[in-house]
């Protein structure tokens, strides 16, 4: 059984939040949509679907901003019960939503509870992180880096080709694109490693680097983390988003006005 502490935090997330709106607005909408036809005022009597659809997503969108949700939020679920009225309107065969709904959970699998959407970075932005490496040890001992969050490995990969010298590693939660980071890794011969997991679970003192593009609603929780696990000497690089109140070592910028990277030393 899950904990009350648990379920407590998962229905503290958006996704969930924005779910419980919905149901919480059908029973305000047909007490409204009754009022209203009982009225029976011309522009709206007699009553269709799409009229309580709209206003449906209306009291929804009112809801949304009053529970304080961010703002496209509100856009979701305005058109939410437009969307389904549409999947109705155009008599889909029911497999169709079930293959839409598993495609998604696979990509995305537990966006809902991280608040860690799909964020790919780009080419620009690896070769910058490769440039904080240091040289190859003479030691023998390989440099360990780690991107959590790795999405379809295009990081991974290009550091597993550039800088044979070191271990580096992806970690993904979401099936599909840890699946085809595994595949391509396997088929191609590359040094690339890649674990299915949450980074929440796996120790960051095994690694010299960790990469992250993740959210700004987990930036807290990743210096906690680190600050905790890392070891003197070891390196914390953040696409995107900084860490409120850790000033960082370094800001660097791909090209004039790009989004930049944020460097922590430990």
């Amino acid at each position: 059984m899950p904990t009350p502490s648990y379920l407590s935090r998962l229905a503290r997330t958006p996704a969930v939040r924005a779910l419980l709106v919905q149901c919480g607005a059908a029973p305000l909408t047909l007490a409204l949509v009754y009022l209203l036809a009982s009225l029976r005022l011309p522009w709206f009597y007699p009553v269709n679907y799409l009229t309580v659809a709209v206003i449906h997503g209306l009291v929804a969108a009112a809801i949304t901003w009053r529970v304080g949700l961010a703002p496209w939020w509100r856009v979701i679920e305005f058109l939410f019960p437009l969307a389904v009225l549409a999947a109705l309107a155009l008599q889909l065969p029911s497999w169709i939503f079930l293959l839409v709904f598993v495609i998604l959970l696979g990509w995305y699998w537990s966006t809902f509870r991280t608040q860690v959407p799909y964020y790919p970075s780009h080419p620009a932005v690896w070769d910058a992180v490769r440039q904080q490496l240091p040289p190859p040890s003479t030691s023998g001992k390989p440099l360990r880096v780690i991107d959590i969050g790795s999405g379809l490995g295009g990081f991974v990969f290009y550091l597993a080709r550039v800088r044979p010298d070191i271990e580096v590693v992806g970690i993904e939660l979401a099936p599909f694109p840890w699946l085809y980071s595994w595949l391509r890794a396997r088929l191609t011969g590359s040094r690339a490693r890649f674990i299915r997991g949450d980074y929440e679970q796996l120790d960051f003192g095994q690694f010299n680097l960790v990469f992250a593009y993740l959210s700004p609603a987990v930036m807290g929780a990743l210096w906690r983390k680190a600050e905790a696990e890392m070891c003197p000497g070891d390196t914390l690089i953040s696409y995107e988003f900084a860490i409120e109140g850790r000033m960082p070592e370094l800001v660097i910028h791909t090209t004039n006005g790009s989004t930049p990277l944020y460097k922590w030393c430990f």
